[in-house]
């Protein structure tokens, strides 16, 4: 939903990529749904519902029952259930925004069969939410059933709380059981601290738009990375610096992921493109990156040779991947990491580390440029 927000020329499209192959199940993002297949889903904007004023401006007005039949006049309708519902909830209906109502029975009379509602445009108690439910219940009278609200501000997860309440109140009271299951997405610069707040406080949340926070990496505002040679003609090469994290790891490589008896991968391992590759139950020394200066013993007990070579001299040598196949892969891969690794606070550090034949090369290709 950070569409607006997202940086460089195709940065919304990359954002909807991306983000579907991480573990979003949806983008608001029309273009990337078309170009890439991801499903799409949204809500009406703020704007939408301050563009109406009162009922007089919705044209049409009208819808037929979804069994068939004459149209009926939905803004009507809905106005006789407003009394209802102010009356059930003890609100009084003159508070309800009349521009808000109008919107809302617009929508449905475009889109009957996916009716939702942004409760927040003005006050969500006394305006959005009976609103909401008076056209929603409308709709039910004639067949049709909203898929849900939407938050875009304030106490995200009180505020469902209350809303689902409401929901509840009205479906028991009007016999409308499938009314308190309506579902309630909510956005607002939301965080991965938002989500964890959510998850401490509980709520009645269904649906989370992310937007801002996603697309533009407000903690990291630039790409930490950078590219050098590491062979050139068959001869490998090395960058020499003050500063380790600077250095480059010298040769052709191969790369392993090296798996524990629980099945989490615990360490990648770099090796030259030329050595064996590593064999599960035996024993590796190995030199982690960071800690170069000491020898560590591992076995692993499965190994995952990583690299695959999908381009040669310009050209394709193997059929890429689909989107979805690219997603079932990074979601197979994020489930086998251990809880230790994934927890948003103070996570474990993950190990790349390299072969004791890698890291003698280093140490050569260092000593003779000194």
């Amino acid at each position: 939903m950070g569409l607006r927000r997202a940086q460089g020329p195709d940065g919304a499209l990359s954002a909807s990529k991306y983000s579907y192959i991480g573990g979003f199940d949806c983008t608001s993002n029309i273009l990337a749904g078309k170009l890439y297949g991801i499903p799409v889903r949204g809500t009406i904007a703020h704007s939408f519902i301050m563009s109406f004023r009162c009922l007089e401006e919705v044209q049409p007005r009208e819808l037929p029952p979804r069994a068939g039949g004459d149209p009926v006049d939905l803004a009507g309708l809905a106005v006789s259930w407003l009394q209802r519902v102010c009356d059930l909830l003890q609100t009084p209906p003159s508070k309800a925004n009349q521009g808000e109502l109008a919107a809302f029975v617009s929508y449905a009379v475009t889109f009957p069969c996916d009716f939702q509602g942004l409760l927040d445009t003005y006050c969500v108690r006394r305006s959005g939410l009976p609103n909401f439910c008076a056209v929603a219940l409308a709709l039910h009278q004639l067949g049709y059933q909203a898929i849900g609200v939407r938050l875009d501000s304030g106490d995200l997860a009180q505020q469902s709380k209350e809303i689902r309440g409401v929901f509840q109140t009205c479906g028991a009271h009007f016999q409308v059981p499938w009314f308190g299951t309506i579902p309630i997405a909510v956005s607002n610069d939301i965080s991965e601290q938002s989500l964890e707040e959510f998850r401490r406080e509980g709520s009645e949340i269904d649906m989370i738009g992310i937007g801002t926070n996603l697309v533009t990496c407000p903690l990291q505002p630039s790409l930490g990375c950078v590219y050098k040679l590491v062979e050139v003609n068959g001869s490998p090469c090395l960058k020499l610096t003050e500063d380790e994290e600077k250095m480059t790891i010298p040769g052709m490589k191969a790369i392993y992921r090296l798996y524990d008896a629980a099945g989490h991968p615990f360490m990648d391992l770099m090796a030259l493109e030329e050595e064996p590759s590593p064999s599960a139950g035996q024993e590796l020394g190995i030199r982690v990156l960071g800690r170069l200066e000491e020898t560590t013993k591992v076995i692993p007990t499965t190994v995952e040779p990583l690299h695959r070579t999908y381009f040669r001299d310009g050209q394709v040598c193997e059929p890429l991947p689909s989107l979805p196949e690219v997603r079932t892969h990074a979601q197979v891969s994020l489930n086998l990491l251990s809880p230790a690794h994934r927890r948003l606070h103070e996570p474990q550090p993950y190990p790349v580390a390299v072969t004791e034949r890698l890291h003698q090369l280093f140490l050569e290709l260092r000593q003779g440029s000194l």
